[in-house]
């Protein structure tokens, strides 16, 4: 075969399976979308669910989903930058550092149902936290966790050597270094990556259904003392999320119009993980142009 004939045979391939992903993936969201943006409302967007009658809405369900990611972020970001700036800067090349690699690479492959029997098991009952969004936050910590240690320890190690060496000759310590001179420069990498990651939390299902519940209390919005049962921001309470919402509405089949808010409801949650992905984008571009003086060039 000539070569020109076997480049014009692999470019068409190529390009042939590019378009057939992207019109896959234009057809899962148009009939999402298509199927909800009818039902969509500032009223489905605000109102409780109704279990014996037709109407209602996924307001708590909403809340909780962002309540359960800014408490999943709480806890990961700090445990996810330590672990990886250690691995990065820190960790000599060893079978211990090989072993903490292997560890968080296979933790990032467990089942979501493993993870979720896992923390019905360890943090529901064996301390005593009970359905609750701070276990439902625990539960999703170690989905995003490996990703979080991975994208931390990528960004630092693409940081030029010449810097690192250029604070070593100024006589500034390891620690300065890597707060000074390798955390600004990976800092675009490692949001981009957290406001990614944090997409997930959104689609979860699984594990929460163990963790955080799938029933929520009747909240009382202008009671905002975390200490208060009824209180949207009191973190032991149950919380049934948007994802455990749609598929406990399709299972129980009590609401007579269960396939409309589950179509709303899922179109919702394909809108919020659009707008974190573009998130992402938008504000990693943002921040790297502000901290590495890049101007764009016409």
């Amino acid at each position: 075969m000539k070569p020109k004939t076997a480049d014009k045979i692999a470019t068409t391939l190529i390009v042939f399976f590019a378009l057939l992903i992207v019109a896959i993936l234009v057809g899962l969201l148009g009939y999402i979308l298509v199927r909800g943006l009818n039902h969509i409302s500032w009223d489905f967007l605000t109102s409780a669910p109704q279990k014996i009658r037709a109407g209602g809405g996924v307001g708590p369900q909403l809340f909780n989903s962002l309540y359960l990611l800014v408490l999943t972020l709480l806890i990961t970001i700090p445990l996810g930058l330590g672990a990886g700036i250690f691995m990065a800067e820190y960790a000599r090349p060893g079978k211990l550092t090989n072993f903490i690699r292997l560890i968080v690479e296979v933790l990032s492959s467990f089942p979501s149902i493993i993870v979720g029997l896992f923390g019905l098991l360890l943090i529901v009952n064996y301390f005593d936290l009970g359905f609750s969004l701070i276990s439902g936050a625990i539960a999703l910590t170690f989905f995003n966790l490996p990703l979080m240690v991975r994208i931390t320890e990528q960004a630092f190690r693409t940081v030029p050597k010449a810097q690192k060496e250029a604070g070593f000759a100024l006589g500034l310590s390891k620690w300065k270094i890597v707060t000074s001179v390798l955390l600004p420069v990976a800092l675009p990498t490692i949001i981009t990556g957290t406001i990614l990651s944090a997409g997930r939390v959104f689609g979860e299902a699984a594990a929460l259904m163990f963790t955080a519940g799938m029933s929520s209390p009747r909240l009382n919005f202008s009671d905002w003392n975390p200490l208060h049962s009824n209180s949207p921001l009191n973190p032991f309470r149950p919380a049934e999320t948007l994802a455990v919402h749609i598929w406990k509405i399709n299972s129980e089949g009590l609401a007579p119009d269960a396939i409309q808010i589950a179509a709303g409801a899922s179109a919702v949650l394909v809108i919020m993980v659009l707008l974190f992905n573009l998130l992402a984008r938008y504000f990693g571009r943002f921040i790297y142009r502000k901290l590495t003086a890049s101007k764009r060039i016409n």
